[in-house]
């Protein structure tokens, strides 16, 4: 399925001083923050995991995921659908939802060279601002969701 199709609506979300959006067929749910428990060896994006409707869920700082900083400043958790999975992005919070023409949007640019472009689909501009389009199914990459499988004897049933 195509996630860019002229009729796809996106949520947009604030980190620090940027703005993301992700089609909102990949949205779960959108919450206050959870108690997070650190996850050994995770990159400095991964603030943990948080028990999520009774399921660990690993949660990603979008701020620092996207280099933009303010990691600590999250004020609502978006709940995202990664194929099987499930991921917390901690946002400061939801800008809305819109639809964005696939006209409005561009490949990723070398500017951003900074970010980890396997993360970010395209590139365009809402009112003005930078917006990435997020691919939900490559913010966490496979050896961090090995490192976030729960065992039995790490959380509590």
């Amino acid at each position: 399925m195509d996630d860019r199709s002229p009729q796809t609506q996106f949520i947009l979300l604030r980190a620090s001083s940027r703005i993301s959006a992700i089609p909102l067929v990949h949205v779960v749910e959108t919450m206050r923050p959870l108690p997070v428990r650190e996850i050994s060896g995770a990159p400095e994006f991964v603030a943990g995991m948080a028990i999520v409707r009774g399921r660990p869920t690993p949660v990603v700082d979008l701020a620092t995921l996207l280099g933009a900083g303010g990691a600590g400043r999250a004020r609502r958790y978006v709940t995202l659908r990664a194929g099987t999975r499930h991921l917390a992005l901690a946002v400061e919070g939801v800008v809305g939802i819109r639809a964005l023409a696939d006209l409005s949007l561009d490949p990723v640019p070398p500017l951003l060279m900074h970010v980890d472009r396997q993360w970010i689909e395209r590139i365009g501009a809402l009112d003005s601002e930078l917006l990435l389009v997020l691919r939900a199914s490559r913010i966490l990459p496979d050896e961090v969701w090995q490192r976030a499988t729960p065992t039995e004897t790490s959380w509590p049933s």
